[in-house]
């Protein structure tokens, strides 16, 4: 684990920060508890009818996390030109879900990116891998978020960031095991407002104070020729190469089409025109925030290099340079020296909160319905009963937590690049079974098994290569040190956080031979995809399979 470095980041119990923290989640458990569910369809789909602006806050706190509120800044303080890559991606991949996945998705109408894996694939060993690469996507993505808590709990708390992350994580287990997707939606709107007023104040606050910049956003691009060139400059010595940039850029667009809790945002819609309109307005609201980062990375290497009296170059090598954990946490320390007023400072934090347990409760609801829809009620017991469903998948909830929470404490890499790993499994397994199950009607269950099964395969030979030599003494020794890969050549092509540049076409490809060698799927599952298509209105409660069971075997896309 990397300590904070006290001499940066004030760790001191801050009364003012305290107070607007312990409120925000003593708000949180509220609206939990006041929108509580005990039925299925309330606690994942939250009976599909929130609204367009509604589910676009949603999407926009469940997906702006740490890794964007505290990460992104990070990474582009600490990595400069490489940082822009995920600015690119994470915003890129949007516009891919609005054109190709969002009112398809909607139409097909399931509870679970699992579900629609298993259903349009027609089979339970589909299902049964989505699954299980949705809980390692929650458990990847979560233990970033976990970490983000802990650090702004350290610095708002002054107490030591283990018993911050046990404390916050268990708060945000509390009121998701407690409410379910209902109460967690209502939760993500108020989160957003939070988190979204938090860092544009801090932004304009910081800029002001420190550079008289009334516009930051755009101004700091005259503070660009001041700072080292590890911070402007494209492929520096010692930093990425072009095909890392690509690679992880590649990775996170398609990563974000096939993430299981940004795609269970279009099922708790009333409607696939909702659908749409809740991607552009989520779009919306994380560009207000990915506008400001690199603003607010720049303005905090300016000040970290000011207030300890160093030059730009040295924020970067040097007994005093940034360390990694003060890279994650460079949007507070920003607001810190900039001499701003201790509940401003306390405020910017408590926005980093919002958007860590947002996340976290988006990631925890997918993983509990994996279990407990698509696992135990699909594959183990199908006459399982509501109560029966929702009490296993709060224990689901419980049990992925004190997982995260543990792993939080020895994170093996930086708040942003942890969640760019889950961002390359969902790119590499999920993305291809989504756009080709929605798109190509003859993709069929052998297809999407041989698929599915060559890209698990692909992520995790590049997380034991490159990832667990850190933790497993016998791969250090095989790898030559714990810092090394063991096989380069490997991680240097199918790196963890771009591995899908890879692994993304080579699933499409044994997809479609595959497909093609074999036995095309059943007329009705073909209907069902043409139903995704139709032009015909659905309403709110029903699926593409209703529609199809119920007019005879015509649908409009017949025509």
């Amino acid at each position: 684990m990397i300590p904070l470095q006290a001499e940066a980041l004030n760790i001191s119990f801050k009364p003012l920060g305290a107070a607007i923290v312990f409120l925000m989640m003593a708000s949180f458990l509220v609206i939990g508890y006041l929108f509580k569910v005990a039925d299925t369809e309330g606690m994942w789909v939250a009976g599909r009818g929130i609204g367009n602006i509604e589910n676009g806050m949603a999407i926009g706190s469940n997906w702006m996390s740490a890794a964007s509120y505290l990460g992104l800044a990070g990474l582009v303080a600490l990595a400069g030109f490489y940082g822009l890559a995920f600015i690119i991606g994470w915003t890129t991949g949007y516009f891919v879900l609005l054109i190709f996945l969002a009112a398809q998705m909607r139409r097909f109408g399931k509870y679970t990116a699992p579900d629609f894996v298993g259903d349009r694939f027609n089979s339970p060993t589909a299902r049964a891998l989505a699954a299980f690469t949705t809980l390692l996507i929650a458990y990847v993505y979560s233990v970033g978020q976990a970490r983000g808590m802990g650090l702004v709990g350290q610095y708002v708390f002054g107490l030591d960031i283990i018993p911050m992350i046990v404390v916050m994580m268990a708060i945000t287990v509390g009121y998701l095991a407690i409410s379910g997707m209902m109460g967690a939606t209502k939760n993500m709107a108020v989160q957003y407002v939070i988190l979204i007023l938090a860092f544009l104040v801090g932004v304009f606050a910081v800029g002001w104070t420190s550079r008289g910049m009334v516009l930051p956003q755009i101004q700091y691009g005259a503070m660009i020729d001041e700072l080292a060139r590890q911070f402007s400059e494209p492929f520096t010595e010692g930093g990425s190469s072009y095909y890392l940039w690509i690679a992880t850029a590649f990775s996170l667009i398609f990563g974000t089409c096939g993430l299981p809790h940004v795609l269970v945002r279009f099922y708790t819609v009333e409607s696939e025109r909702t659908a749409r309109w809740s991607t552009v307005w989520g779009l919306f609201f994380i560009m207000l925030l990915y506008w400001s980062a690199p603003a607010m990375a720049a303005l905090g290497v300016d000040l970290f290099a000011a207030v300890n009296s160093i030059t730009p170059e040295a924020v970067y090598s040097g007994s005093s340079a940034m360390s990694g954990a003060e890279g994650d946490v460079i949007v507070v320390l920003a607001a810190q020296f900039a001499a701003l007023p201790q509940w401003l400072v306390g405020f910017v934090a408590a926005g980093a909160m919002a958007a860590a347990i947002a996340t976290t409760a988006g990631l925890f609801i997918t993983a509990s319905s994996a279990v407990a829809h698509d696992i135990y009620t699909e594959l183990v017991n199908p006459d399982a009963s509501q109560r029966q469903q929702v009490l296993i998948g709060r224990a689901t909830i419980v049990g992925i937590g004190a997982l995260v929470t543990v792993t939080a404490f020895n994170p093996p890499a930086l708040i942003g690049e942890l969640v760019a790993y889950a961002f390359s499994l969902a790119g590499i397994v999920l993305f291809p079974m989504f756009f080709l199950g929605l798109w190509w009607e003859n993709t069929n269950r052998q297809g999407a098994l041989a698929g599915m099964s060559i890209g698990l395969f692909i992520w995790i030979t590049s997380i034991i290569n490159s990832v667990l030599p850190k933790y497993i003494g016998f791969l250090a020794e095989a790898a030559g040190g714990s810092t090394n890969a063991i096989v380069p050549v490997y991680a240097q092509f199918v790196p963890p956080i771009g591995a899908a540049l890879v692994g993304t076409p080579v699933v499409f490809v044994v997809t479609i031979v595959v497909s093609l060698a074999t036995e095309e799927p059943p007329a009705k599952t073909k209907k069902m995809v043409r139903q995704c298509h139709s032009p015909e209105p659905m309403g709110q409660q029903q699926t593409a399979e209703d529609v199809v069971s119920t007019d005879g075997g015509q649908t409009p896309a017949d025509d």
